[in-house]
């Protein structure tokens, strides 16, 4: 059932009062996975970014690697067979959700080590080569993320979990420190600079970055499988060849996906040139072009996926246990009017973060500072004060209410990006890298701690698993997309006017939230202490 809402969400309980939860056996392994989910996300972003930089890669080219995240922003699309498809003898040995956690691990790992082993400025295809182990990697990524959050939500009471989600945010941010700042100080280490490519100094840092892994892989084996009474089961009662038959679904419209995008490659390449030459905009006419393309890729996909499904291929009833029924269960529950202002929010709260953070590595390093420098305020203090940000946004969130967090949240990530321009056009110093560091983190640490608040007050507790995927994939879809062409915008018209671009790309959030603030029929979750559950 939906829990009861409001959005004036007063603890009366003392904040000493969640340290002994703190130390549930339950509540405290998330530190461990939060860290092991929180690791390959800079290898895919930043410190990549980095690398293919000082090996000479051109910054448009760098930006769009950040696609290769783009796995995080569709995981929706196979959550459902994670969650419910077994694994042949992993699943009989380990149990559902570890099974699938060490596979995703596994090949997390495995990614890492083809990107280790891989120089791009080596050969003609090296770069395609790196390009597919970026993409593995996001797509294995995000599959061990949609398994963590069902392990979360399995594996407690409902009062701790609040607080595991505090304790896996709180690993996140580590596992980021060690592939953002440690892989920045290892490949330093060991040779790597601006001024002096050197590829064995990255391939040892990607190296360890997979030995790191190991902490994930070492918590799966040690920790216990969620009593399967707690997982929402299914109405139907499947047999394993239906879930094979959805499966192969699945990989069918994948396939599509990727033919499409080879097919349409060399037409594409020409209607951006023609679109240029037209518009005398570089940037939009790559966006276009990119946007029409993914556009046919999924129509392609879904076409494929419709006419198996038409054809008997696979169980009707087992695609809307799967994915039908929660989508229809979130548009039941809200208003036309509130289902488009929750879809907008949801897609563009993140935009002026993301679309600003695919490049601001390239930035640092392009007006002057080290990687050790980088590594130091950037990563290092960053992560501090996005955690101080984050403790600061729960406070507000229980004292003031999700909706007004959410929006103070909104409000100060935009105008934060502005002290970018700042930045941008003096003379940098390393203490004015310290004041835009700490304002942009604090900022989106408060921002980040509203908005997992607000999206878990949307989620129906009978659908947890897919509609959380789902509100986390429609979050970050838009603002990737268009945070691959970061390095394009940024050719074409200069980091100044990026950074306020940026900032007025947050200004739509405030409408939105204030629209559904508005509204009275529309409330957020109550937050509860663990023990008035």
């Amino acid at each position: 059932m939906q829990a009861e809402k409001t959005d004036t969400p007063v603890s009366k309980a003392g904040w000493l009062s969640y340290i002994p939860y703190l130390w549930k056996p339950q509540v405290f392994r998330m530190i461990f996975l939060g860290f092991s989910a929180g690791l390959p996300l800079f290898l895919i972003f930043s410190s990549l970014s980095l690398w293919l930089r000082e090996a000479g890669i051109d910054r448009s080219a760098v930006t769009y690697f950040s696609w290769a995240a783009l796995g995080y922003s569709f995981k929706f699309l196979w959550a459902p067979l994670v969650g419910r498809m077994p694994l042949p003898l992993l699943t009989e040995i380990f149990g559902q959700r570890r099974s699938w956690l060490l596979l995703s691990q596994c090949a997390i790992i495995l990614s890492i080590v083809m990107m280790a082993m891989t120089d791009p400025v080596s050969s003609q295809h090296a770069l395609t080569i790196m390009a597919i182990a970026a993409v593995a990697l996001g797509f294995s990524s995000a599959t061990q993320d949609v398994v963590i959050d069902a392990y979360r939500i399995e594996s407690a009471e409902n009062k701790y979990q609040a607080l595991m989600s505090s304790m896996y945010i709180t690993g996140y941010r580590f596992g980021m420190l060690a592939s953002g700042a440690g892989a920045l100080y290892l490949a330093s280490y060991f040779g790597s600079s601006s001024d002096v490519y050197s590829y064995q100094a990255w391939q040892s840092t990607y190296l360890l970055m997979a030995l790191c892994m190991g902490i994930g892989v070492a918590t799966t084996l040690l920790i216990p499988e969620p009593d399967n009474s707690k997982a929402n089961a299914s109405e139907h009662t499947f047999h394993y060849r239906e879930h094979l038959t959805l499966l192969a679904t699945f990989l069918l419209a994948v396939i599509g996906i990727i033919g499409c995008y080879v097919i349409t490659s060399e037409p594409a390449e020409s209607t951006k040139a023609l679109l240029q030459q037209l518009s005398h905009n570089q940037a939009l006419s790559s966006t276009l072009t990119e946007a029409t393309r993914l556009g046919i890729a999924l129509s392609l996909a879904y076409l494929i996926a419709k006419s198996l499904t038409s054809a008997g291929f696979v169980n009707k009833h087992l695609v809307d246990d799967f994915y039908v029924t929660p989508v229809k269960d979130f548009f039941a529950r809200y208003s036309t009017k509130q289902v488009i202002l929750l879809l907008s929010l949801i897609s563009l709260y993140r935009i002026s973060d993301i679309v600003l953070g695919v490049i601001s590595n390239v930035f640092y390093q392009d007006i002057g500072f080290s990687k050790a420098e980088i590594a130091t305020v950037v990563k290092t203090f960053g992560l501090i004060m996005s955690l101080l940000g984050g403790l600061l946004g729960g406070l507000m969130a229980i004292r003031m209410g999700v909706i007004t967090t959410l929006f103070l949240g909104a409000l100060l990530s935009a105008i934060t990006n502005l002290l970018f321009v700042l930045l941008a056009s003096m003379t940098p110093t390393i203490e004015m890298l310290y004041i835009v560091i700490a304002a942009d983190n604090l900022a989106a640490g408060v921002a980040t701690a509203a908005f997992v608040a607000f999206l878990s007050s949307l989620v129906n507790l009978s659908f947890t698993a897919m509609q959380y995927a789902i509100f986390s994939s429609v979050m970050t879809l838009f603002p990737k997309l268009l945070g691959g062409y970061s390095g394009t915008i940024v050719d074409s018209i200069g980091y100044a006017p990026f950074f306020v671009m940026t900032f007025v790309l947050g200004l739509p959030v405030l409408v939105i939230i204030m629209a559904l603030s508005l509204d009275k029929s529309f409330k957020t979750e109550r937050n509860q202490h663990p023990e008035n559950q």
